[in-house]
């Protein structure tokens, strides 16, 4: 087993360093796309196979490569487990990336940094496989660390353009604040129990006081939180859109903002002896899943809506591990993995059939010329919905279902109340793009076409898996219920169907509305000048607020020391000490001139200081 945990995680990195050795070239090379394609393909099939020798057998299997770190009482190897938790987060992760993989070898077709970007792809998918794959804290951080380089490295892919690189540095800046509070949280972890080990941490929780333990949950969930974008380091999601299509599917659906999610299921030991934090992953939860499906009502952005759903999907899993069903938060982990993927991907064939327009408003109607993006989009978002039989029911009605029979019937109504929004801005993005009265788009004299068959068909897996993916609920639970407990809260099963009844009611009204104030031109143009509207799509004014209060303070500040301290003391101080050093060098470059009797009276001059240090010498020594 040992060599199939090798090909699961090394093989993202051999494609990496293969398609790297294209960089130089200018011209686009085909094999730096195929190649870590072929060699994520392997790792999708090593990860299945590890899935089904765990599943079968209910054992970790264990790797270690090599010892890592040893200074004094630190022993670290550089080691990685399979379990239940870890397998099944490798096999969302591998069966995602390598969809999005195929679908990039399309989508970036005609790009002049083809090569480049697979490079950076395959990189991308090694840093989170080392994430997940580690068995101790330091390992976890060193993957945590890669994704967010490979993230800051995709998301300015297109560097050239302003924004990109704006993007790319905020959600690398914001994710440094948020790592920090991570660090020292695996810091006190260490002080505390002298191991970094999960196997070693988690066994002697029980001999460390309640306020420590605290303490490091709370640091841990402040990098979860930056990780995963929740309120209040989640600004940089939305913006993180600028880079390349199936990059945002990648770190939506299977990478990046997941990783936070896995934290907490990973560390659900320490978790579950924190209840005061637990409960205050749960509340923040409910009100990030609340607040960005708010923000998705009103934005007219096509990435944009969709970013905003996977931070409100991020709540409702934070909301199921924060109440202690960590079960259902990685199983709603999975089944959102596929949907949104296929979300994304669709989003990417409209943009190319859109000539990269975003403004939803300007679409209208191109269900004619994109029937089967059309298909895979309104599958996705149904599952997003929670339709039965598709996937996102099964694992977002275990969500309520929990938050109901837990007790906390306020979390429980803000979350139904979310389900309802979801549904209604999933179709809204339908209406707009693919139905409605109006094909805007002609007016600016565009051509929609269906994506490449490449690209078609690296969506069609996500599309069945949407569908499907559901029903392995049962496999699911048999498999992770060693690692975590599957219990559910007991509801009276009339009340369980009702509760299912109720949300099921709901989220269909919800999509009719959508269905016939869109097919009929949508809201009244007044509805955008009312305070709510402008409110929401100034995303609650939180940027602006970041802006004034954060920004604006330290852009000031900085200039200040620059005009201040850095030229008027810094500067001054430097340049006199070169003036000095100048200054110096010109009266004893007359030493160098040739004159035998100018050299003289310098050696007499000097013997006399030499006489005069002596003899203060003297004086000292006989005074004391």
């Amino acid at each position: 087993m040992e060599i199939l945990v090798l090909i699961a995680l090394l093989s993202p990195l051999v494609g990496s360093l293969f398609a790297g050795l294209f960089f130089a070239t200018k011209e686009k090379n085909i094999f730096a796309g195929l190649v870590p394609t072929a060699l994520l393909a392997l790792s999708l099939v090593a990860s299945l196979a590890l899935l089904y020798e765990v599943y079968v057998s209910g054992e970790a299997v264990s790797v270690t490569l090599f010892d890592w770190i040893n200074s004094g009482h630190l022993n670290i190897a550089f080691g990685f487990v399979v379990d239940q938790i870890s397998v099944v987060m490798m096999c969302v992760v591998t069966i995602v990336s390598t969809l999005v993989h195929i679908y990039s070898l399309g989508y970036m077709e005609h790009d002049k940094s083809f090569n480049r970007f697979f490079s950076y792809l395959s990189a991308f998918v090694f840093s989170m496989m080392v994430l997940v794959m580690s068995d101790n804290f330091l390992g976890l951080f060193i993957g945590w660390e890669g994704v967010g380089l490979c993230s800051y490295l995709l998301i300015g892919f297109w560097y050239q353009k302003p924004f990109a690189s704006w993007a790319a540095n905020e959600a690398f800046i914001m994710n440094r604040i948020a790592d920090l509070g991570m660090l020292l949280g695996i810091f006190l972890i260490y002080w505390q129990i002298g191991s970094l080990r999960y196997e070693v941490v988690f066994a002697k929780l029980g001999l460390v006081q309640h306020g420590t333990l605290i303490w490091i949950a709370a640091l841990l969930f402040v990098g979860a939180m930056g990780k995963s974008a929740q309120f209040p380091l989640h600004t940089w999601l939305a913006n993180a859109m600028e880079g390349p299509t199936p990059v945002s599917a990648l770190i939506h659906a299977a990478t990046m903002v997941t990783a936070g999610v896995y934290l907490l299921v990973r560390s659900h030991d320490l978790y579950a002896a924190v209840s005061e934090v637990s409960f205050f992953v749960a509340c923040l939860g409910t009100f990030v899943a609340f607040f960005a499906a708010s923000m998705a009502l009103v934005n007219t952005d096509l990435k944009r809506i969709i970013a905003y759903s996977t931070l409100s999907q991020l709540g409702y899993m934070f909301v199921a591990a924060g109440l202690g069903y960590y079960w259902v938060a990685l199983f709603h982990l999975m089944t959102h993995a596929f949907f949104k993927a296929l979300l994304f991907l669709g989003a990417g064939n409209v943009m190319h059939a859109m000539h990269d327009e975003l403004n939803i408003r300007k679409m209208g109607r191109l269900f004619g010329a994109m029937k089967v993006t059309a298909i895979m989009m309104t599958i996705a978002s149904v599952a997003l919905a929670g339709i039965y039989p598709f996937a996102g029911f099964f694992s977002k009605d275990k969500i309520l279902e929990v938050a109901f029979g837990s007790g906390h019937f306020v979390l429980w109504g803000v979350l139904l109340l979310t389900a309802m929004m979801t549904a209604f801005y999933s179709f809204r993005l339908v209406m707009l793009v693919f139905f409605g009265k109006v094909a805007h788009y002609e007016k600016l004299h565009i051509h929609p076409h269906e994506a490449s068959k490449t690209m078609l068909y690296a969506m069609a897996p996500l599309a069945i898996l949407a569908i499907v993916a559901g029903f392995f609920e049962h496999g699911y639970q048999a498999l992770v219920g060693k690692a975590l407990s599957t219990a559910m809260p007991h509801i009276e099963h009339s009340i369980e169907y009702a509760l299912i009844g109720v949300t099921l009611t709901a989220v269909i009204l919800s999509i009719a509305f959508a269905v016939i104030k869109y097919s009929r031109g949508g809201f009244s143009p007044k509805w955008q000048d009312s305070f709510i509207f402008k409110f929401l799509s100034n995303e609650w004014y939180i940027p602006a607020l970041y802006k004034r209060a954060i920004i604006y303070p330290y852009g000031k500040l900085g200039e200040l020391c620059w005009q201040k301290v850095d030229l008027k003391i810094v500067d001054f101080v430097v340049d006199l000490i070169a003036k000095g050093v100048y200054l110096f060098s010109t009266e004893c470059r007359q030493m160098h001139n040739g004159s035998l009797s100018y050299m003289l009276r310098w050696m007499v001059a000097g013997l006399a200081i030499l006489l005069v240090i002596a003899l203060f010498a003297y004086l000292i020594v006989v005074g004391a």
